[in-house]
């Protein structure tokens, strides 16, 4: 592993993955875990530095999570944000209160230039985020004063004898002026990393351990046609060569023209071995009525692995591993344990899986954001068309059919999500968005054609920009483009009769509906 790593405790908060995708920014490798891990596991995983994360509790309430009071004293340095503040205070005998709710930005006065002010002048004032209703009032002994603001006055510090810092401002978020800063000086100047983290590093270290866990067996690989399955894939048969076998699996849940685009990309372009495997009856079989998108997911992960078992058997093959192209995010997203944020969703590939299925499993983009994937695809070769292309969730349209899934509604917005996108890329704005798609409401309208009544679905439009899928602002279409969008779907499209556009941000809202 890289040994210019930082080791990011998660207290809760929603930020906790800016804070990683910060460092990350700095070419410095980090990861996130629970504030369980113990001081041997710390010291095993040998980070250079230690970030507390910000959280929704009080360091003074009950069954609340903390820290070994030792892990302050290992000589690693150690930087707390907002409850990370306020538990190094608590631990080390200062004093923490709340009735003080600070939410916004904030100006804060640099007391003493260094540290994690590197750069900074004395006396100088900066925009900051704060998200608190706890604050330090009472420094622990032996902590001196570094920032403050007219409403905090222990707005940072930093313990006198030992490399530990505090701020209670977020200094992940874009409206801390010079976060990155902040950052930056913690990893470089007080931890003594290097910006050793690259594509280029990442590949070679990926190659040995998916060599090193395959051996000489054989591995399989469900491709999508999306970034994530294509760089996974192309990763590991640059490590195994011929002994990669890529399934394609048709669910009946795919966008227009996806099974023709994946046969044609994959075997001209990657010259990899590809079977494709028409399960669309299958599949829609076992969602037949169900609404919930928490068993959607589960019964779609269930049978792309039947039918992985059914393929790898009919092929002939011994494969012993199941490649995917599960992310970071993904993982972020979809555990939870006492502590970290809280469970959004269950993803396809980390919570849809069989407990007693036969492969064992190769993730070689699990350590990845998204930004960070199109990186390793690029460095690999692939196309740009293929490296650019937006996101395309695992369970396909079966979660952007909101409620039961069947074969009429699913067509219908198959139509429209085509539409869509091709109104996308003929305004030349495709590149400019993160990721684009419809989804079928649940919801009919009565609408009006040819002097005839009509009682129809609704069909929403989604597009974000982002950075990394962990947050996501709507994207302001100019109104022509969505006038025409909105015009083709209701005249071409039979059953829609009314266009929706959602104008949600990530948080609160998530990027997919379902």
């Amino acid at each position: 592993m890289d040994p210019n790593r930082i080791l990011i405790i998660d207290y809760g908060s929603q930020f906790t993955q800016l804070i990683a995708r910060r460092i990350r920014e700095e070419r410095v490798y980090c990861e996130i875990q629970p504030p369980t891990r113990s001081l041997e596991w710390i010291r095993e995983w040998a980070p250079k530095g230690i970030v507390l994360s910000g959280g929704p509790s009080s360091v003074y309430g009950d069954d609340v999570p903390t820290a070994d009071p030792g892990l302050l004293h290992m000589g690693i340095p150690v930087l707390g944000v907002c409850y990370g503040m306020q538990l190094i205070a608590h631990l080390e005998g200062g004093k923490v209160e709340g009735g003080r709710r600070e939410y916004g930005r904030a100006q804060v006065t640099v007391n003493e230039p260094g540290g994690l002010f590197a750069g900074f002048a004395g006396g100088e004032s900066t925009q900051v985020w704060m998200s608190h209703g706890d604050h330090v009032v009472q420094p622990p002994p032996g902590y001196r004063i570094t920032a403050s603001s007219a409403d905090i006055p222990y707005a940072a510090f930093q313990a006198r004898d030992r490399p530990v810092y505090g701020v209670q401002f977020h200094v992940e978020v874009a409206h801390t002026t010079r976060g990155a800063d902040i950052i930056s000086n913690f990893a470089f100047e007080i931890c003594g990393c290097e910006p050793t983290w690259t594509a280029g590093s990442y590949i070679e270290n990926e190659l040995a351990k998916i060599r090193g866990q395959v051996g000489e067996s054989h591995a399989i690989c469900g491709l999508s046609g999306g970034v994530d399955s294509a760089v996974a894939a192309s990763l590991v048969h640059r490590a195994i060569g011929e002994r990669l076998i890529c399934i394609f699996v048709d669910t009946g849940l795919l966008r227009q023209g996806e099974r023709e685009s994946v046969e044609r990309t994959f075997r001209k372009h990657m010259g990899i071995r590809l079977e494709v495997v028409d399960a669309s009856a299958l599949f829609l079989e076992r969602l037949a009525g169900v609404e919930d998108p928490e068993r959607k997911r589960k019964i779609i992960g269930n049978t792309f692995i039947d039918v992985f078992e059914e393929a790898a058997d009919r092929i002939g093959s011994d494969a012993r591993f199941l490649v995917q192209g599960t992310l970071y995010p993904d993982v972020i997203e979809s555990l939870s344990v006492k502590g970290p944020s809280a469970t959004i969703k269950t993803h396809h590939n980390v919570g849809g899986l069989k407990e007693d299925m036969r492969f064992g499993l190769i993730e070689p983009l699990r350590e990845l954001f998204k930004d960070e994937v199109r990186q390793v695809g690029r460095e690999l070769g692939l196309p740009e068309e293929m490296v650019g292309r937006h996101p395309f969730p695992g369970p396909g349209l079966a979660i952007r059919v909101l409620g039961a899934v069947d074969r009429p509604e699913l067509e219908i917005l198959r139509q429209a999500d085509a539409i869509y996108l091709d109104e996308i890329r003929a305004a030349g704005l495709y590149d400019d968005i993160w990721q684009a798609f419809a989804v079928l409401l649940p919801v009919r309208s009565v609408g009006v054609m040819g002097d005839e009544r009509t009682y129809e679905n609704v069909c929403a439009l989604r597009a974000v920009t982002s950075r990394d899928g962990m947050t996501a602002d709507w994207y302001p279409f100019p109104h022509d483009v969505l006038g025409r969008i909105s015009t083709r779907i209701i005249n071409e499209v039979t059953g829609i009769n009314r266009v929706c556009y959602d104008i949600s941000s990530k948080p609160p809202a998530t990027i997919e509906w379902e």
